[in-house]
């Protein structure tokens, strides 16, 4: 049976389900509803794209060439979510990033406000760095967040999940309360 032989009951099946599909998990859980419902101080975000998994065993943090990097897609991602924290006026007090240059990309690409470099951030899934040691940089420095600040952490998924229990993907972000250690994902569009 054709639509159009179908009549007003078929039309509104098909409204109806235009109308379903075309809503996205960011309309149900938006950063700044996050952020006030559970009256969070940090914003884990996981580095944007970059192909592969872990680092090269030549690795070194001050040459870029020795490390998983964001492709295009990724710098694409991160200017998407920039440009949704710009638009929906998601603007952290502080922001800090991995050393790792995908993660310091991200926040360029983002182009929300400049990063400072903090090693609390730093991956350890490789064992390039001391995970008790970066995790305890990490709680020091959550401790030091004033009530009302929001801090923007770009980091990796080990370090982020370490904290809150979720694994994030790649641009996924995590809405945080230091003091009440709760977590909620977000899913931007």
């Amino acid at each position: 049976m054709c639509l159009r032989s179908a009549g007003r009951p078929a039309q509104a099946m098909v409204f109806l389900l235009t109308v379903l599909f075309s809503i996205t998990p960011a309309a149900a859980e938006p950063v700044r509803t996050a952020i006030n419902a559970m009256n969070a101080d940090i914003l884990f975000m996981r580095h944007a794209l970059a192909p592969g998994t872990g680092d090269p065993s030549h690795f070194q943090i001050d040459d870029c060439a020795t490390q998983r990097n964001l492709d295009e897609r990724g710098r694409a991602q991160a200017r998407t979510i920039g440009a949704y924290f710009r638009t929906h006026d998601i603007a952290p007090d502080v922001i800090l990033s991995s050393q790792w240059c995908r993660c310091r990309e991200t926040v360029i690409e983002m182009d929300i406000g400049a990063a400072a470099p903090f090693a609390g951030l730093n991956s350890f899934f490789d064992g390039h760095v001391d995970r008790g040691e970066t995790l305890a940089m990490l709680r020091a420095r959550m401790d030091q967040i004033a009530p009302g600040e929001l801090v923007l952490m770009v980091t990796h998924q080990v370090v982020i999940s370490a904290i809150t229990g979720i694994a994030p993907r790649s641009g996924g972000i995590i809405a945080y309360n230091s003091r009440t250690n709760t977590a909620r994902r977000i899913d931007l569009p």
